[in-house]
């Protein structure tokens, strides 16, 4: 059978012809990930994930290119959407770390724990309530939103803002003295 006829089966459900279209792509589907993600486990990962992809899609496949490179299109999509994801995941570690470098800074300089919590209490609660609840109870940000009924990615961002006020506020408060996380040398 050629391609298209394998197409047209498997649109139709026939499994074996759907097996036979990814026996014949799978091995090339796996190099072009390990061109671009230059990871054998990270390859074979988005490959089945192109994979499950394509069995759900197969009835859109329009037929006007090859199956191959509605695979790679496929799978091309699934890594860039994994590597946006694992930026936001790196951008929220890096607020996480300032927070605990807040944290520290306070600490060592000797400054009083009540001024963080003053400028904590002066927040909305919108932004308040996110920030304690992971950086004070230690909840994940999926539990936060679901305890809040928002999306994962809204706390995530109130809490990130809040740090930021946060920030504002206790170098606001710090006029005259030296601000968090400076020293006599930095001045």
């Amino acid at each position: 059978m050629e391609e298209r006829e394998w197409v047209n089966a498997a649109k139709k459900g026939d499994e074996y012809a759907l097996a036979q279209l990814f026996q014949q792509n799978y091995s090339f589907l796996v190099h072009y990930l390990i061109k671009l993600t230059y990871s054998l486990e990270q390859a074979e990962d988005l490959a089945q994930e192109t994979m499950t992809k394509a069995i759900e899609h197969i009835v859109k496949f329009n037929g006007k290119s090859k199956f191959s490179t509605w695979l790679i299109s496929i799978a091309t999509r699934l890594y860039i959407d994994q590597k946006r994801k694992q930026k936001r995941e790196q951008s929220w570690q890096k607020q996480e770390q300032a927070l605990r470098m807040i944290k520290w800074q306070a600490q060592s300089a000797n400054e009083d724990w009540h001024m963080m919590l003053e400028s904590l209490g002066k927040l909305k609660d919108d932004f308040r309530i996110p920030i304690l609840l992971k950086h004070y109870y230690g909840y994940s940000y999926d539990e936060i939103a679901a305890m809040l009924q928002i999306a994962e990615g809204t706390v995530k961002s109130r809490v990130h803002k809040g740090i930021q006020m946060v920030r504002k506020e206790l170098n606001e408060d710090d006029k005259g003295q030296y601000p968090v996380g400076k020293t006599v040398e930095q001045n």
